[in-house]
């Protein structure tokens, strides 16, 4: 499957490029945690506890990436069914 057939894998590499624009700072790290919260659902796994100590903003941009990752696979999922 290409990473454009797969919706949460072409996320992945939107938030890639767009982490990549950002070059460094907060924006830069906030594509991260949203492009590790879209991995991590995919794999089914979940790193939430390990970004509630980290910089502000970081914890909301995991979850995004997270619940969106989640929300993706569902809807996937029905239009295989």
């Amino acid at each position: 499957m290409t990473s454009t057939s797969n919706p949460v894998l072409f996320r992945i590499e939107w938030c890639r490029r767009q982490r990549t624009k950002a070059h460094v700072g907060p924006e830069h790290e906030g594509w991260r945690a949203e492009e590790e919260g879209l991995r991590d659902a995919l794999l089914n796994r979940d790193h939430t506890s390990e970004y509630r100590h980290a910089a502000p903003g970081m914890l909301e941009r995991y979850v995004l990436g997270f619940q969106d990752g989640q929300a993706l696979i569902r809807a996937a999922w029905f239009d295989l069914n």
